[in-house]
């Protein structure tokens, strides 16, 4: 009698084991998968920020693309287009 008293413990005991291994696991693995999805939430944060700022540089491109600053910045910069009364300076390391 008092063996499969002893067996029955026994094997509560060990059931008991094992399903507290697998919560152990799944608890782990479930961790896992939040910390991927944590870097994952960052780093598309992260981007979003960047293509804001980058909308906001170009509504402001978008405001100014008429005026007259904005279109001698470009000539000079794009074109090479100076006025006539301007000295230019060229540096030979570049």
């Amino acid at each position: 009698m008092k063996k499969t008293l002893n067996s029955k413990k026994m094997l509560k005991k060990i059931i008991f084991m094992i399903i507290l291994a697998y919560v152990i696991y799944v608890i782990i693995s479930q961790q896992k998968t939040l910390n991927s999805y944590k870097t994952s939430q960052e780093y598309y944060t992260k981007k979003i920020n960047e293509q804001l700022a980058y909308q906001e540089t170009l509504i402001s491109t978008k405001e100014n693309i008429n005026s007259v600053d904005y279109i001698e910045e470009i000539a000079r910069e794009k074109l090479d287009m100076y006025l006539p009364n301007e000295t230019v300076f060229i540096d030979k390391n570049k």
